[in-house]
């Protein structure tokens, strides 16, 4: 892939599809770790003189505008840490979008509105694709890709725009591609795999993929009771997906075919309900009373994923241990975050609720090697998945 470095930016309209897809309450930003992700690009590009114009989406608002799902909060938010003002578009494509992009001065930087707004953008029909992506190519002179959390989406903004424009990789989605490179070409070992989160079919191709390139997979979060479950053990109320059952079984017999150590919880909080307050205790994980429900992994199991990441030289983490959103059922999820804080290995958060879960801890972000910010697209691409946001970068 042409990095930002190759183009010739000074004067001309750059469009940079960014991820700004920030959880708000109402218009209050209460995560900005993808702004702040997108900001390192845009100021070298608005340093060397290029009129930027920055694109993205928030929320699904599915083709139609929505006002609680507009970027004005992320514009605001993205001035201030640009330290500069954001111009920002109305529209996407249309009449406040054009004038604002013309009217950029070198070193100007301007944020659309949402891209989803617009049907086209995630259309499955390739010629209405491609018209709403003609309309945004017209806006600027050169594309730089840096959303890596919309990668693996093939979208207008994403998949069909680099074929009408001259185009290289931000920053961002060069850091997260190298990052990943190091993840499944001869990393460092022992290397550790840790998920969570809650269903194991969202991690059914890379637990596949990953069974031949990692010495111990440790699960966790409310995927883990569908191995639990898997293996003969009562699991009450927790989480089930009882159609995973037999490909989990085929994941348990591979495992031990190709000597991969898997570690399951020892122990969990079963909970009386699936509540903040809930009454819950401590149970062996083989043991679970079936009116309760696992909601976090329990003190044995932190101790021995602690130990079973202290040795690590490489780890990727994606995925919960509980739930996070409950304070009394995230103490799972801070172990393992402080385990790869202390371990000396090449630890990757791999977004989504990971990344967010570091934040809401409190944790220090740079006790990680990396934190990712797209979990969907990291999980592809470790899944051998052809992404078509990068593969259009890469044309």
């Amino acid at each position: 892939m042409r990095t930002i470095d190759s183009l010739d930016v000074k004067g001309r309209r750059v469009l940079v599809r960014a991820d700004l897809n920030v959880p708000l309450d109402g218009d209050t930003i209460t995560d900005d770790g993808r702004i702040r992700a997108s900001v390192p690009t845009i100021t070298a590009l608005a340093g060397r003189g290029a009129r930027v114009i920055v694109c993205a989406h928030l929320g699904r608002p599915k083709g139609k505008v929505a006002p609680e799902f507009s970027l004005a909060p992320v514009a605001a938010r993205l001035g201030e840490l640009l330290g500069r003002p954001v111009k920002f578009a109305s529209d996407v494509v249309g009449d406040s979008a054009r004038s604002t992009a013309e009217g950029l001065a070198d070193g100007e930087v301007a944020l659309l509105e949402n891209l989803r707004f617009e049907p086209g953008e995630e259309s499955k029909d390739d010629e209405v694709r491609g018209a709403f992506a003609g309309e945004l190519a017209e806006l600027a002179e050169l594309y730089v890709g840096d959303g890596f959390g919309a990668v693996h989406r093939k979208h207008a903004s994403v998949y069909d725009v680099p074929k009408l424009l001259p185009h290289a990789a931000g920053g961002l989605i060069v850091a997260e591609v190298e990052v990943l490179k190091k993840l499944t070409e001869e990393p460092a070992r022992p290397y550790v795999v840790v998920l969570g989160g809650a269903k194991v079919s969202d991690k059914l191709g890379v637990i596949a993929n990953l069974l031949g390139k990692v010495d111990r997979l440790v699960i966790g979060g409310g995927m883990a009771y569908t191995f639990l479950k898997a293996q003969g053990y009562e699991v009450g109320n927790s989480l089930l997906q009882e159609d995973q059952l037999d490909q989990v079984r085929g994941f348990i017999a591979e495992a031990d075919k190709r000597g991969v150590e898997l570690v399951l919880p020892v122990d969990v909080l079963a909970a009386t309900g699936f509540a903040e307050d809930a009454e819950h205790e401590a149970v062996d994980a083989t043991a679970i009373p079936a009116d309760r429900e696992g909601l976090d992994i329990g003190p044995k199991s932190r101790e021995l994923f602690a130990g079973k990441l202290a040795d690590a030289a490489t780890v990727f983490w994606n995925g919960p241990m509980g739930v996070i959103e409950f304070d009394a059922f995230s103490g799972g999820t801070r172990a393992v975050a402080e385990s790869l804080i202390a371990a000396d290995a090449f630890s990757v958060v791999g977004g989504g609720d990971s990344a967010a879960a570091v934040r809401k801890l409190g944790l220090p972000e740079d006790g990680f090697s990396h934190i990712s910010t797209g979990g969907g697209a990291s999980l592809e691409y470790l899944e051998g998945k052809t992404l078509p946001g990068l593969a259009a970068l890469e044309d």
